[in-house]
């Protein structure tokens, strides 16, 4: 178990905005930072980042905390995982107590996927470096591709031995389970034994965006083996061949920095660009590109290269990941190397500056080169030219930008030598027939399923004392230390018994004005959350004479750091929005945080006095004798009274 000075110590250290940086491409907003959510699929940013109080905020999927709240969601990080990678980030030292046999229980199925991977990584590492056969076959082939020892290693390269259950053996050995083993895929169960899956391959890592080992890929090195030449890792939990890309963790930095991601086909393609200083580059692992894949590099550019060999077959690959990266609102080049190349084979014969120089001179726009290429093939046929033209405008019409599609289909027109109003014309027809439903439907059975009469089915409704303790708690954190004016309407009588109403203006701090209201009441909050929270802000101004909001973010409980997120940025939003660009201003709350205050507590002490005033009620019903039943309406009306009073109290705030 981590111990607690190096949880405080990785708090101190890591910045939200550095390490959500490395995941997502952010931009600067005011004093914030904002970008596109890794939590669901948008175009326009709904996401903030704040540096100042350490923590995050999605609007669109409502999820939110501080940094290590993000990696757990992120990543799916066990909260001492996330712990532990922070620690490796920032170079601090990790201290551990003694882990109890129910803590390590803990451990879920998923999480011990990822540490065999990370045990096979490794040993797959020493295998290639240390033994004689990894040395003779895999270090040699890797060195014969041109690759460094520290590119080598930098990727994580290894060899798996030829013998047949060597992994197996090593990996029981060092305490793993065998259905661990098996369900990574590493190992191949069946009627005649174990046998390790990648024996006699050069091994290839493949990591997720933070690092962790999802599977691997291994490259055959014998020639007369009649076996594929490339094997991944099997579909697992952790391993889902379409939503991974090769060096995605190695260069996620470079495209974010860049601003732009070069993709490729295969491991040696990433790993060989990478080593001359194209570091921005990750490769598709040989399958089709699919959506997943692209929202990836998404969450770092909006910008895609799209590097394919000369050959015939690699361009219209090109084409058909064209339109997806269209889809996802992004912008997409292509550039494809001479006959013969491949990214791999261009880096190893050129230098830095010249494989720049070819990049910037041969990426074509994705109309410059669907039209060159589908043109070639068309020749002067004008019924291929139409269908050429229309395979152009179905791409065309991916974009969700209208601005772009108008500016594309200009551009189609003066390449293609057609009049603008035939192609806009035709995108008109792209549009709908996405309109209409690809799938006829059953009016009998629409009509079965349409309820006869009116549904008795009501929308949840929310409490409102839920709402206003976590108001409460929100003027705490933001205004608690705070001073300000309340306008007191304090009651008394005279002689003769009746009422008399006398307004006082008071000054004091936030905190103690709610505190002392609501000690006055005997009030506990009925959201132990809020309960929670209230009782360590209260304990923290008594004490300390003071909150640090970005401090009190680091709750170990999550749920309690979500709603302290949700609290801290609510009045944040409106900067997504640029309202300011619009004449909208946001009035600050500050400016009448004193009202504020006295509403919120007024309104929130008279839903309370509704409450008991409907507990007492229903518990009228329930006595037998008519004295019990005339004490409980006697209290009734002196919650009526409370009531009355709170209500004109209320009204003179307003």
């Amino acid at each position: 178990m981590i111990s607690r000075s190096t949880i405080d110590q990785v708090y101190e250290a890591a910045r939200v905005e550095e390490v959500i940086g490395d995941f997502i491409a952010l931009k600067k907003s005011g004093s914030n930072f904002k970008g596109l959510s890794p939590f669901s699929q948008e175009r326009t940013p709904s996401f903030m980042v704040s540096p100042v109080k350490q923590i995050w905020k999605d609007f669109s999927s409502g999820k939110g905390g501080n940094v290590v709240a993000f990696l757990m969601e992120h990543e799916h990080f066990t909260y001492p995982e996330a712990i532990e990678f922070l620690a490796k980030k920032y170079n601090i030292e990790i201290e551990k107590t003694e882990q109890s046999n129910e803590e390590k229980e803990k451990i879920n199925e998923r999480e011990s996927l990822y540490m065999v991977n990370k045990f096979a990584q490794e040993q797959f590492s020493k295998d290639l470096w240390g033994f004689p056969e990894g040395i003779a076959i895999g270090l040699s082939y890797l060195k014969e591709r041109g690759f460094s020892d520290e590119t080598i290693r930098f990727f994580g390269l290894g060899y798996a031995l030829e013998q047949r259950d060597h992994f197996f053996k090593t990996s029981t050995k060092a305490g793993y389970l065998e259905k661990y083993i098996v369900d990574t895929g590493l190992v191949i169960k069946n009627e005649l034994g174990k046998v390790d899956r990648f024996r006699g391959r050069v091994i290839f890592p493949i990591r997720s965006m933070a690092g962790r080992v999802q599977g691997f890929g291994g490259r055959v090195l014998s020639s007369s083996k009649k076996t594929a030449k490339y094997l991944n890792s099997p579909e697992s939990d952790i391993y889902n061949k379409s939503q991974i890309l090769y060096g995605i963790y190695e260069s996620k930095k470079a495209i974010a920095k860049e601003d732009v991601c070069f993709l490729v086909e295969g491991y040696t393609d990433v790993i060989q660009m990478h080593q001359k200083g194209i570091e921005n580059i990750v490769s598709s692992s040989g399958t089709a590109l699919t959506p997943e894949q692209i929202r990836l590099i998404r969450r770092l550019t909006s910008n895609v290269v799209v590097l394919f060999d000369g050959d015939t077959a690699g361009l219209r690959a090109a084409i058909r990941g064209i339109d997806l990266i269209l889809e996802q609102g992004m912008n997409v080049r292509i550039c494809s190397f001479p006959d013969g190349e491949d990214p791999d084979s261009f880096a190893k014969l050129h230098s830095l500056e010249e494989i720049k120089t070819y990049l910037l001179e041969h990426a074509k726009d994705f109309i410059q080169f669907k039209t060159d290429l589908l043109l070639k093939e068309a020749e002067n046929d004008p019924v291929k030219k139409a269908t050429t033209i229309r395979e152009i405008v179905q791409s065309i019409s991916k974009i969700p930008d209208t601005i772009k599609q108008e500016i594309y289909l200009r551009e189609c027109a003066s390449q293609m030598k057609v009049s603008e109003a035939v192609l806009f014309n035709a995108l008109a027809q792209e549009k709908n027939k996405k309109s209409v439903s690809v799938r006829k439907i059953n009016s009998n059975l629409v009509n079965q399923a349409l309820p006869t009469q009116k549904s008795d089915i009501k929308p949840k409704s929310i409490n409102p004392i839920i709402l206003l303790e976590k108001q409460i708690i929100g003027i705490l954190l933001q205004y608690g230390n705070d001073e300000a004016s309340f306008d007191e309407l304090l009651v008394s009588s005279d002689k003769e018994g009746n009422l008399i109403e006398e307004s006082k203006t008071v000054h004091s701090k936030v905190y103690e004005k709610i505190f002392l209201d609501l000690q006055q009441d005997e009030v506990e909050m009925i959201q132990p959350e809020f309960q929670s929270l209230y009782s360590q802000l209260i304990e923290k101004f008594q004490i300390e004479g003071k909150v640090q909001p970005e401090k009190m973010i680091h709750q170990e409980d999550p749920n309690l750091g979500k709603i302290l997120t949700d609290i801290l940025l609510a009045d944040e939003e409106h900067q997504l929005h640029n309202w300011e660009k619009k004449n909208i201003f946001v009035k600050d709350r500050k400016s009448v945080v004193g009202q504020l205050v006295s509403e919120t507590i007024l309104t929130f002490r008279r839903h309370l006095v509704d409450q008991k005033i409907k507990n007492l009620m229903d518990a009228t019903k329930q006595v037998n004798s008519s004295n019990e039943n005339d004490e409980f309406l006697e209290e009734v009306m002196q919650y009526q009274g409370l009531k009355k009073l709170l209500s004109r109290k209320l009204n003179r705030v307003i």
